[in-house]
């Protein structure tokens, strides 16, 4: 075999290699949105962002790829770095609807990173870049308006206690779909409304019932906390 052809070979192998680890499939999204007064009512600290505290609404976590066991695929292609030129335009939106929490007080650029490099660098294989990727995760906050759902059920962030059920299937009648509840637990010990998982295709533009459910280790009555 020719030298330049050898070479050509192992070069054509290294590539199909890259793609095959870095364009892995996944079998659905779980889209998490965050009550930010269950948030900031743990033991771990919570700062407002730059742009001012955020409205007393469902903020987002997250939309993760995921595959039908469970397990999902993380941080797909290293050489993909978040950049926020490309979300320019979507950058007022997400500081009201994909707010950060965390410390020191920052413009959520870290968190947003965070989140393309680990979760949407695995969405790639479904053509999604960065802008479309967020900007599907703004429309799924749109499309689920889980606060006016709850409230529309009765079910308010005023510190009170309802049953987790009711809370599941208020949802599941404000959206068709049935919800993956997790709960955190405060300095009382008590169970409190944390995130919210809705499941979503590989598209990231229609929700779907879930072919999982995340464990969310809440009681059967859980506090709606005020923030």
């Amino acid at each position: 075999m020719k030298p330049c052809a050898s070479i050509f070979i192992k070069l054509f192998t290294i590539q199909c290699l890259f793609v095959l680890c870095f364009s892995q499939d996944f079998d659905f999204f779980y889209f998490v949105q965050q009550w930010p007064g269950a948030y900031c009512d743990t033991s771990h600290s919570c700062c407002y962002p730059k742009s001012g505290k955020p409205a007393a609404d469902f903020g987002i976590h997250g939309l993760w790829p995921n595959y039908k066991d469970g397990s999902y695929p993380s941080n797909c292609n290293p050489d993909s770095a978040f950049d926020k030129s490309q979300i320019s335009d979507l950058v007022s939106r997400m500081q009201k609807d994909w707010p950060t929490l965390s410390c020191p007080t920052n413009d959520g650029m870290k968190f947003w990173s965070h989140e393309w490099v680990k979760h949407g660098t695995c969405a790639e294989s479904e053509e999604l870049d960065q802008h479309e990727y967020f900007e599907a995760a703004l429309k799924l906050k749109q499309k689920a308006n889980l606060l006016q759902i709850l409230t529309n059920a009765g079910i308010k962030p005023d510190d009170e206690f309802y049953d987790l059920d009711s809370i599941v299937e208020a949802i599941q009648e404000g959206t068709g779909f049935t919800p993956g509840i997790e709960c955190n637990v405060d300095h009382s010990r008590d169970s409190q409304l944390y995130q919210i998982y809705m499941c979503v295709d590989t598209s990231a533009s229609e929700f779907i019932e879930c072919p999982l459910l995340p464990r969310g280790r809440c009681a059967s009555r859980v506090q709606f906390p005020k923030f």
